[in-house]
């Protein structure tokens, strides 16, 4: 399902502008949508948005791959910059390829990292090749 199939408040509806995208979305609709790779496979989707509460900045994406019905699923934590939105085909693009996802430190539905860890925060951007942002490694909890 993607952003406009999830808008029950009508937030995209009145938005004009010159882009294929809006320009602001709420989390909320984005929960849910499709994520693809670059060779158009069908690689997850959204379950959460994890923001930093300090900077208020989105900092990862929680992908669910694999599994049948929820079972045997693995989730991922993908920092927020390495997905692309791809307002055309209403979905986000990741560029990596199935394999490299597949072998992607992953986890557990009921056992989550600790994702202000700042050594954990340096292995999962360093893995996707994103730069990392000189705000989340001063991350630590509320």
């Amino acid at each position: 399902m993607n952003y406009e199939d999830r808008d029950t408040l009508g937030m995209y509806k009145s938005i004009t502008n010159n882009g294929p995208a809006p320009p602001l979305m709420g989390a909320d609709t984005l929960v849910g949508n499709n994520v693809y790779n670059h060779d158009g496979e069908d690689i997850g989707d959204i379950k959460e948005i994890m923001l930093d509460m300090r900077s208020g900045k989105v900092r990862y994406a929680v992908l669910s791959f694999g599994g049948f019905f929820g079972i045997g699923e693995k989730l991922f934590a993908v920092p927020w910059a390495a997905l692309t939105l791809d307002a055309e085909n209403k979905r986000f693009l990741l560029k990596v390829e199935k394999g490299i996802l597949e072998n992607a430190p992953g986890f557990d539905k009921d056992k989550w990292p600790n994702m202000a860890d700042q050594a954990w925060t340096r292995k999962i951007h360093s893995y996707y090749g994103v730069e990392l942002d000189p705000d989340a490694i001063s991350v630590s909890p509320v």
